[in-house]
């Protein structure tokens, strides 16, 4: 049985993990690769790159317009990098080197959330799911522009 909490899908993109982490850890990047049509811009005044323990917000939409701030809560240069806001739930990328390129992990965790019911009832597991691969999708279209 699949757990309603969590979302996972990977994509090899033809790109050196160092170079792929590079666009993840810049807040301003968040926007330009989002696959679910929420992300709209970094707020002013946070972090240009992202690191262990860096606070950032970000300008939202979904049906409404609002602003998230975010905590990084997992952080290996050029390997993973992990964000979670006042929910609790955590957007994870995990990249691993592999010939000719890496194998990008994108995860949406809710486990650890108090409001996995109300996200249940919403059907975010689905909607993340469908956001995850187009978010995946645009990052390889991303780096790999005029390849």
């Amino acid at each position: 049985m699949t757990d309603p909490d969590f979302v996972s899908r990977q994509r090899f993109i033809p790109v050196a993990a160092e170079e792929i982490f590079d666009v993840l850890a810049v807040p301003a990047m968040h926007s330009v690769i989002d696959g679910s049509g929420t992300v709209q811009a970094a707020q002013p005044g946070g972090p240009e790159r992202l690191s262990l323990g860096a606070r950032f917000g970000m300008e939202m939409n979904m049906a409404v317009d609002y602003k998230i701030l975010n905590t990084v809560v997992e952080f290996e240069e050029g390997r993973r990098i992990a964000w979670q806001h006042v929910g609790r739930h955590i957007w994870r990328y995990t990249l691993e080197p592999a010939d000719g390129g890496t194998l990008v992990t994108e995860e949406w965790d809710a486990r650890g959330s108090g409001f996995r019911l109300p996200m249940r009832l919403l059907r975010y597991k689905c909607r993340n799911a469908v956001g995850i691969e187009r978010t995946l999708a645009n990052l390889d279209a991303h780096l790999t522009a005029g390849a």
